[in-house]
Order: C-alpha cells, then sequence, then structure tokens
C-alpha cells in the first residue's frame, strides 16, 4: 500500500472495530475507524489511495447498501467485506457489487493483513484479466459435472448441507466435492472461488 494510504474500518462492534484497528495499526497502516456506515459517509470524503474494512451487518446502513451507495457515487475503492457465520450468501452479494474480498469470522491475522495488502495492490489490467479469464474456463472445463454442480451451489452462498440436500447427496459427498473443486480451480478460498466466476460469469 502507498505509504500514505488510510484503512478505514467499519464495525458496529467496539471489541472488533478496535481488535482490527490495533492489528492494522501494529502493521504499519494508518487506520480511522468508525461504529457506523453513515458515520463514515458523512465523515470521509477523499476516498483516493484508501481501503474499507467492513461488517457487512450492521444497523442502519448495511455493508451492502454501503456498497450500493458508494457504486452510485462513483467511488472506485477496495472494499473487504467482514462476514458472520452463516452470511456467505450476503458476501457473494457484496463479490457482485464490487467488494474485493470477504472474510469469515473469526479470521486469521494474517488473512486480513494480506486481504488490505492485496485490495489496495490495484485492479489487474484488461488484459491479464482476459488472459486470467480463459486460465479459468479451462479449469472449470475440467470439472465433472457434480462438481460443477457444487460449484455453482457454493457460488451461490449456499451451505454443505443445501447442496447435499439439493443434489440429493450426502453432506460429506459434498464436502469431498467440494475439495475437488477448490483443488481444481486452484482456489485458496471461497472468496477467491467467487472472484474466479465472476470474472468469467458472462460466458461461464
Amino acid at each position: 500500500m502507498p505509504i500514505d494510504a488510510v484503512v478505514h474500518v467499519i464495525d458496529d462492534d467496539e471489541a472488533v472495530r478496535d481488535s482490527v484497528a490495533f492489528l492494522l495499526g501494529s502493521a504499519g497502516l494508518t487506520v480511522r475507524a468508525y461504529e457506523s456506515a453513515r458515520q463514515f459517509l458523512d465523515s470521509a470524503t477523499d476516498l483516493l489511495g484508501t481501503c474499507i474494512v467492513t461488517d457487512v451487518r450492521m444497523p442502519g446502513v448495511s455493508g451492502i447498501e454501503l456498497l450500493r451507495t458508494l457504486r452510485d457515487r462513483g467511488d472506485v475503492v477496495p472494499v473487504i467485506i467482514m462476514t458472520g457465520h452463516g452470511d456467505v450468501p450476503l458476501a457473494v452479494e457484496a463479490m457482485k457489487l464490487g467488494a474485493a474480498d470477504f472474510l469469515e469470522k473469526p479470521f486469521d491475522d494474517e488473512a486480513l493483513l494480506a486481504a488490505v495488502r492485496n485490495a489496495s495492490a490495484g485492479a489487474a489490467t484488461s488484459t491479464s484479466r482476459d488472459a486470467r479469464a480463459v486460465e479459468i474456463r479451462a479449469r472449470i472445463a475440467n470439472l465433472t459435472e457434480r462438481e460443477r454442480q457444487v460449484m455453482d451451489g457454493l457460488i451461490e452462498g449456499h451451505p454443505n448441507k443445501v447442496i447435499a440436500f439439493d443434489l440429493g447427496i450426502s453432506p460429506r459427498t459434498v464436502e469431498i466435492y467440494r475439495a475437488n473443486v477448490m483443488t481444481k480451480m486452484q482456489a485458496a478460498s471461497l472468496s477467491e472461488l467467487v472472484r474466479m466466476a465472476l470474472l468469467v460469469a458472462p460466458d461461464a
């Protein structure tokens, strides 16, 4: 990240907010914390060279609504969504709205730092995106029909039990297919898998 970059942390849970701000600050980053998305929108003006880390569920303006507001205003700023257990569908929706990444609580400190660094590194060029899309389509083509069905369920944010019910197989079998999908797609996390799917969504 640029030396003068600011990471804006938004979470209505004071303990989480302080913990994330402390972690990022300890890594040498400049941090500003807000207890609500509304407070952030009212006080943060120049977002050039910044990154946002926000909870997805908050009173008033939610993380999803914050993303929509930023998009409507034309603010192109990387946003990392923090989610609680069971909020993967919301995280997927956030990714579709342009979020750079999402992390499920509780998350590893290094995972957050890596997400912030990656989000702040800047968007890839159209040439590299095109090459990436070709690569991802080739990986998808290598999936079996069942693996593709499980991947589709994961991308929709469904938990293993729901995918198992929909496909008429056991949750344990879904876990096996899920592991195969992550390996074949070379995805280190669910958020990375979602990003891959969104990159090729028009043609996948």
